[in-house]
């Protein structure tokens, strides 16, 4: 039997972790840094002068940022002093206009603008530093992409925590007594009205998808695969459209497009990867929006629980775990319990455990694709009563010890190799 503070504690982190984000979240964490550091200065900023830690560097460079049509970190920096909102959080630039993305690239064009790295052991850190004559203000975030932990004003204090402590306290749940399996009961029994604000990432992340489609975006991959489909070359199966529309929705969304995604656990693409498959699949049973509910809080449920054993950032491609969340989700849409569910999250450890981040780009919806894929798959085998067994690999008997050696994989195992990754990176610039 769940018990009631566990209950209030999957609601409390379905609501903190399932936010709308416009753009990649690591960007668009430094343009808030910039838009709440213009606020403090009270004049439209002369330089800006920007750091960040290495990670967030890696996830910074090579994607759009929204309405700009432009690639990396000194444009989100820019953007988001001139016309972002301090106030919208992960939309920060929501409401930025044409004239405003002029000027942040004419501040591009005269070098007023720099982006470097921070001396930090953090993993996710931004800081801006804004000046308008002798007057500077500079902002940092911290841990997690709208936790401001330090403003400044010409050298004095306004605001201050620490930085290198106290940020998984100042979570307001803990799942640290959780299992999958109460993940699946409480899926199964939550009262609707709980959670029916789930229901939102469907709307945002299909319109996602929608826009995906249209090959305007990204490395087009979802247009491609339709014109295959046409001739011939791809059947239109429901593999085909779960894939599609997943990659379509991000396609969009690294592609620049201005629509927000409901993100999962600080990231769009998990959130796109948690909601688009489990949509596809109920659309093709014609599931009523009960069914579909609990499906979505199921799947997206799960990937915050697994992405709870996670660092931040690290070298493991984290859309791997949102897609265990949307195995969940398929699993019971099409006649699973929760031991298929379990079934099929196994598999997946044992088939996408080695996928790295190296960086958020287009490329990204590369990887979304492939994580929708392996998903579907793994449903498949468990509903055929069939899983990568106990004794390959790094996965074990049940599916939360699977879990807790992937995330021991990513947190310590890959350590280097994220170093590597970055070294890589820099080096091209």
């Amino acid at each position: 039997m769940l018990h009631d503070h566990l209950r209030n504690e999957f609601v409390k982190a379905l609501r903190h972790e399932l936010k709308p984000a416009l753009g990649c979240t690591e960007p668009i964490s430094l343009a808030l840094c910039s838009a709440i550091a213009s606020r403090y200065l009270g004049a439209s900023p002369e330089r800006i002068e920007a750091k960040v830690s290495p990670n967030l560097m890696k996830n910074g460079m090579g994607v759009t940022v929204p309405g700009t049509g432009m690639v990396g970190l000194p444009i989100a920096a820019a953007v988001g002093a001139l016309g972002g909102d301090p106030d919208a959080g992960l939309e920060v630039l929501r409401a930025v206009s044409a004239e405003q993305v002029r000027a942040a690239k004419a501040m591009l064009d005269e070098k007023r603008v720099t982006v470097g790295l921070a001396e930090t052991s953090l993993a996710l850190y931004a800081e801006s530093c804004v000046s308008h004559g002798a007057d500077k203000v500079r902002v940092c975030i911290a841990d997690s992409h709208t936790r401001v932990v330090c403003i400044e004003k010409n050298g004095e204090t306004v605001f201050q925590i620490d930085a290198e402590a106290g940020a998984a306290d100042a979570l307001p749940y803990s799942l640290a007594d959780a299992t999958a399996a109460d993940v699946f009961e409480f899926a199964m029994t939550v009262p609707l009205a709980s959670v029916d604000f789930v229901l939102q990432a469907a709307s945002l992340n299909s319109a996602l998808a929608d826009a995906g489609m249209s090959g305007d975006f990204g490395l087009h991959i979802a247009a491609t695969m339709q014109r295959n489909v046409d001739h011939g070359l791809l059947s239109d199966d429901l593999l085909t459209r779960i894939v599609k529309r997943s990659a379509a929705a991000s396609d969009a969304r690294m592609g620049g497009a201005v629509l927000p995604a409901m993100s999962n656990s600080g990231s769009g693409n998990q959130g796109i990867m948690a909601t688009i498959p489990v949509v596809v699949v109920a659309e093709h049973l014609r599931a009523d929006q009960a069914t579909l509910t609990r499906a979505l809080t199921l799947s997206h449920l799960m990937a915050v629980y697994i992405h709870d054993h996670l660092p931040k950032l690290s070298a493991l491609c984290a859309v791997t775990t949102a897609a265990m969340g949307a195995a969940a989700g398929m699993a019971w849409l099409l006649g699973g319990d929760q031991r298929t569910v379990s079934m099929a999250i196994c598999s997946m450890i044992g088939d996408l455990a080695g996928m790295i981040c190296d960086g958020a780009s287009n490329s990204c919806a590369m990887k979304v694709s492939t994580s929708a894929s392996s998903a579907y798959k793994a449903v498949l085998m468990a509903l055929d009563n069939s899983r990568v067994a106990h004794y390959e690999g790094i996965v074990a008997e049940s599916v939360d010890e699977s879990i807790a050696n992937l995330c021991a994989l990513a947190s310590r195992g890959m350590v280097q190799t994220d170093r590597q990754i970055i070294e890589i990176i820099l080096n091209k610039c």
